[in-house]
């Protein structure tokens, strides 16, 4: 097999060699290189120490250099070069305790988490090093450890949710012995960082086959110790017209989901508040949950708060045949951004309810004609967009500042949204005028 090595990575590799020292490529760019895929991320391994590795090229940064990891910059292009080692215990269920550099690659793959991952290939003399069956289960698509599992997982118990998230993202089966392992050494997950955590759960969302991994995440009880909110929903119905329980629903509706994170979050989290009440304030009910769901996992705000405000509006009321009025309002209540992706929440929404999916296809698209033939139209959706902005209405009506203001640019915006040909400063100005004349004399 060969393998389209960067031109820079096997310049690394041939001044690696040129002094004397081994280099292999290992990790993710082999496994990905023989599944057919373009590596995105290339590593080399050798025997040289970080310090000797330092000196042999201008630019480097000690990313990781206790651990053997040095940083080297071709071109402006990083490229990780480590020293081959073995590892001692991991106390903290992370990091080894020491590591001793070593000769001898057998040694470095020995400490790597799955056969797929502890594959190595010489550039120079185009040759594949393989001691742990990696080729093979690549090509029965099987996930296996590198020894056993018991002793990997307690290593670092996030290789446990790095497992469901290949079978994710690459679509593997994971080996009996393996998969029997997780339910035993589930509760280790309670050792292991939620930024960690979160990181394995971005990724195996993005994963084309989420479907099954989520699956695997429930029954091994990973699900319970790190989302156990979602795990709750095992046999508890959704809803009447629901064919899965509530939590194969979310299950279904985050894997039909596009492929966009926030939607990914919002469709497995849209339905969690079920479990408190069914009836339609189970929205907001799951977008507070979602929230502290996704601020335990240590997500940034901008995630937290584009997936709270999908689950909020997922029951949105506009449909194809909604009036121009009612898409304004829409659209201005929650931004057109938001309006697609809610589109596309609803279509997930709908799949996981097993609904024909040319009707969800032919809703998504009639409903966003709509939204585009109404913003063609380029009438105003906020206030903003009024011809008559708080300054000038104060002076036409001789108001001060205060909330009275933003009361009537609202009710004037309330206006247009009936009727756009409204937005002339005149006739906002007497709009504005006769609403006024209609207030209790003490609320003014």
């Amino acid at each position: 097999m060969r393998i389209a090595i960067p031109p820079l990575v096997l310049k690394a590799c041939e001044t690696l060699t040129e002094h004397g020292y081994q280099a292999y490529l290992v990790g993710g760019a082999i496994r990905d290189s023989y599944l057919g895929q373009e590596p995105t991320d290339w590593d080399i391994t050798t025997d040289a120490t970080p310090t000797e590795v330092e000196a042999l090229f201008d630019r480097s940064i000690p990313t990781g250099k206790q651990f053997g990891t040095v940083t080297v910059l071709l071109e402006n292009m990083p490229l990780e070069i480590t020293t081959m080692r073995r590892d001692g215990p991991y106390s903290d269920k992370r990091h080894p305790d020491y590591t001793t550099f070593t000769a001898h690659l057998k040694d470095d793959l020995k400490r790597r988490d799955f056969t797929v991952n502890a594959l190595a290939y010489d550039p120079l003399a185009k040759k594949m090093i393989d001691p742990f069956s990696g080729i093979r289960h690549l090509k029965k698509r099987l996930l296996v450890t590198v020894g056993k599992p018991a002793d990997r997982f307690t290593e670092d118990p996030l290789r446990m949710l790095r497992l469901v998230r290949f079978q994710s993202t690459l679509g593997f089966r994971i080996e009996k012995k393996t998969r029997l392992t997780l339910p035993e050494l589930a509760r280790l997950m309670a050792n292991v960082s939620p930024e960690r955590i979160l990181s394995e759960l971005n990724k195996m969302l993005l994963g084309r086959e989420l479907f099954i991994s989520l699956q695997t995440l429930y029954t091994s009880g990973l699900m319970g110790e790190i989302i156990p909110e979602l795990a709750a929903g095992h046999k508890v119905s959704p809803g009447p017209r629901h064919p899965y329980d509530l939590l194969g629903h979310s299950m279904a509706a985050a894997h039909f989901a596009a492929p966009i994170l926030p939607l990914k979050w919002a469709a497995l989290l849209h339905d969690v508040g079920k479990l408190q009440s069914s009836k339609r304030d189970h929205a907001k009910i799951s977008a507070n949950w979602a929230k502290k769901i996704l601020r335990r996992l240590r997500a940034s705000n901008d995630l937290t708060e584009k997936v709270s405000t999908l689950i909020t509006h997922h029951m949105f009321a506009v449909h194809p045949h909604s009036s121009d009025r009612e898409i304004r309002r829409f659209l201005a209540l929650v931004g057109p951004e938001t309006a697609y992706d809610l589109v596309k929440l609803r279509q997930a929404d709908m799949a996981g309810m097993n609904v024909n999916p040319r009707h969800i296809l032919s809703f998504g698209q009639r409903l966003e004609a709509r939204f585009n033939d109404v913003l063609a139209q380029e009438h105003a959706l906020t206030i903003k967009d009024l011809s008559l902005d708080g300054h000038g209405l104060m002076r036409a009506l001789d108001l001060k500042p205060g909330p009275l203001v933003g009361e009537i640019l609202q009710y004037l915006l309330d206006q247009v949204w009936d009727d756009p040909s409204l937005n002339q400063p005149q006739q906002l100005k007497a709009l504005a005028q006769s609403y006024l004349a209609s207030l209790p004399q003490n609320h003014k």
